[in-house]
């Protein structure tokens, strides 16, 4: 097989296509499985929750940030697939010394998460399956672009965490999700990725729709009444403060479907908002 180079900047070349694979990330596993890999997936970590019926049947190996190294060891895998922001350094580069194949992704668009389904297709020699959900995800990217760009975005206020507050900036993920699919995220000027911020600061920009997902926090129904004290804010004014799911915003492979099938209509600015 074609040697490759990772997000970590390392060479990665593998002899054959992998028959045993380990998953770091949990929408890597659901990305794997979606490409056929299911019966090569060896190991997944305590958050890989999809798909269900396959990774209950999964060797547990730790988290991203605390995995189980010799567990890692002991299943033989042909490659490990880990990602720049959710595992550690010292982690990868363990497994690496130990002649262990680790291919680190690091996805920070849409585009990019669009791509990393083609990569690790490549890797993998799961390249049909591959093409085919490229082949659904690159001309539903573009028509939702091209469709919000034409409307004002809406003004978004996404959390990740609470007590503090805590959002995201530019340089993320998520923030361009809600970019492609119409939302203007009041927070993306910070320089920090992950800001910590007051519901006062939140109030003085407006958002016009308050996104509150259920991971890594798990917001509830509860925590809406935190906005209960800015009655003026367009979100609260207008009954925009959403519970949603975290995955379409935040994980690659399939899920960016159903992102840019369900957000655009969930943050489209209103003429009432101001």
């Amino acid at each position: 097989m074609t040697a490759r180079v990772d997000a970590s900047g390392v060479l990665v070349e593998l002899a054959r296509p992998p028959r045993r694979i380990v998953s770091l990330v949990p929408s890597t596993t659901e990305l794997l499985c979606a490409l056929g890999l299911e019966d090569a997936l060896v190991g997944v970590t305590v958050y890989c929750v999809e798909p269900r019926d396959v990774v209950r049947e999964k060797t547990r190996i730790g988290g991203e940030k605390n995995p189980d190294l010799e567990k890692i060891q002991a299943l033989d895998p042909d490659l490990v697939v880990a990602n720049v922001e959710e595992n550690r350094r010292e982690d990868i580069d363990r497994l690496r010394a130990w002649s262990i194949p680790v291919w680190v992704a690091y996805p920070r668009t849409d585009a990019e998460g669009i791509g990393f389904s083609g990569e690790l297709g490549a890797l993998t020699g799961a390249e049909v399956r591959a093409r085919a959900l490229l082949q659904e995800l690159e001309p539903l990217h573009e028509r939702v672009r091209a469709a919000c760009a034409r409307r004002p975005p809406a003004a978004v206020f996404y959390p990740i965490w609470r007590g503090p507050y805590m959002t995201i900036n530019a340089n993320t993920y998520i923030h361009d999700m809600l970019r492609v699919c119409g939302g203007r995220n009041i927070f993306g000027d910070r320089p920090e990725r992950y800001p910590t911020v007051t519901l006062d600061e939140v109030a003085a920009l407006r958002p016009e729709v308050i996104l509150l997902p259920d991971e890594p926090f798990r917001f509830r129904r509860a925590h809406v009444a935190d906005f209960d004290a800015y009655p003026d804010v367009p979100a609260v004014r207008d009954g925009r403060i959403h519970l949603v799911d975290g995955k379409p915003f935040s994980w690659h492979g399939p899920r960016i479907a159903e992102a840019l099938r369900t957000v655009p209509g969930l943050i489209e600015r209103r003429a009432t908002s101001s």
